[in-house]
């Protein structure tokens, strides 16, 4: 986003000789989205960024999907995925296992409670949500805390790696996408401020602010990047260390972006899903819903009217408070549900009922829809509940 940043030490002029206090010469890199015609940053390394010395492949997890056929809604219990013996050996990234996906987006989940390999995802950008725990994000354009309800919104081919402290354990939602995550087009101005209406704004965005200096020689970092049959990996090996950069800046970097600074969009009558979102990648955007006032219409019906997705798939986290729209639906802390295009759905038998008379619902749900179809993949299936898609129907079913 068009949000100017300098961190460290830059020259006054772009692409002109910057040495060090010693006389060596710093390497400018261009880091820049859609070849040269969109947001971009400068960073100057001590040592020459495209310096390999190795290589060879990464076995990525799982990433089959396999078509929700027959059409059904799914409830699937990420929590259950947890082995807590392998926690403390498990990694934000290598650890992710796929839950839903296209050829737009992937949405993983991982317990985690050990410090990641260096990593670059070349396929896209990720935005990264902190379900519980905390974590420091080191990237090359500096660090980044990462705590409870944080979005960590890290740009296409970021080198970075998550530091966990030992004994402890972060929880993730990482939604991977084959494009660039941004703030909704329609909260920004032609020059790209935030506006008025938005709500948030840019003070709620939190970059690096100093360089990170990490020495090393021979080093490795694990790139998840395009293939002959879709997606694959490669660990380089680097001469030096990455997390070289002495300075940059512009417009492009990681930023974290917690919840509780999302000032939700309410009014007189049940508001529909776009006054929650939050951000948006190509055919897909993520909302949250939030603890909030509702609706103060006296005959007002708080919870969601029954709708059919016609041009998308939606998916819901449920991570905090108690979801009003799917009381005795089995569906909890840790649940997601996938309501697909072709399928209407809405409140469970008896929540709209429930529902009537009360100003406030206290939840908290991170929404992803998507405008082309989504597959289950190894950890959605594992984790599923297949006794949700006869909930309305209070348990009712024929096969």
């Amino acid at each position: 986003m068009a949000y100017y940043r300098a961190v460290g030490e830059v020259p006054k002029t772009r692409h002109t000789v910057f040495r060090s206090p010693e006389g060596n010469l710093y390497y400018e890199e261009l880091m820049g989205e859609e070849g040269f015609s969109s947001d971009s940053s400068l960073l100057y390394h001590r040592h020459i960024p495209s310096a390999v010395v190795g290589a060879r492949r990464w076995e990525l997890p799982d990433q089959s999907l396999t078509p929700n056929e027959p059409l059904l809604p799914r409830h699937l219990k990420l929590h259950d995925l947890v082995d807590a013996s392998a926690v403390a050996k498990t990694d934000p990234v290598t650890g992710r296992r796929l839950v839903l996906g296209n050829d737009d987006v992937r949405i993983s989940y991982v317990a985690a409670g050990a410090t990641s390999p260096l990593y670059r995802n070349a396929l896209g950008d990720e935005c990264v949500f902190v379900e519980s725990g905390e974590a420091l994000v080191e990237t090359v354009f500096g660090a980044l805390p990462a705590r409870q309800g944080d979005y960590v919104v890290i740009p296409r081919s970021t080198t970075h790696r998550w530091v966990i402290e030992e004994g402890t354990e972060v929880r993730l939602y990482a939604i991977e996408a084959n494009s660039h995550i941004a703030p909704p087009k329609r909260y920004l101005s032609r020059y790209g401020q935030l506006l008025e209406h938005a709500p948030f704004c840019e003070r709620d965005l939190h970059g690096p602010t100093e360089p990170l200096h990490v020495e090393g020689e021979d080093v490795e970092v694990y790139i998840k990047h395009r293939g002959p049959n879709g997606i694959t990996g490669t660990v380089h090996t680097l001469p030096h260390h990455p997390f070289d950069v002495v300075g940059w800046d512009g417009c492009l970097y990681p930023y974290t972006f917690n919840i509780e600074n999302f000032m939700p969009i309410t009014g007189k009558i049940h508001q529909p899903p776009p006054v929650h979102q939050v951000f948006e990648g190509e055919n897909f955007v993520i909302c949250n819903f939030l603890p909030r006032k509702v609706d103060y219409h006296p005959q007002a019906v708080p919870v969601p009217y029954y709708h059919s997705n016609v041009d998308s798939d939606e998916v819901m986290f449920y991570c905090g408070g108690d979801y009003e729209a799917r009381k005795g639906s089995g569906i909890g802390i840790g649940s997601v549900s996938l309501h697909p295009g072709g399928h209407p759905h809405g409140p469970q038998p008896g929540a709209i009922e429930a529902s009537l008379g009360k100003d406030y619902f206290d939840e908290t749900g991170i929404m992803v829809d998507t405008f082309r179809p989504l597959l289950l993949g190894e950890a959605g299936l594992a984790a599923e509940d297949t006794s949700y898609a006869s909930s309305w129907s209070k348990g009712r079913w024929i096969g």
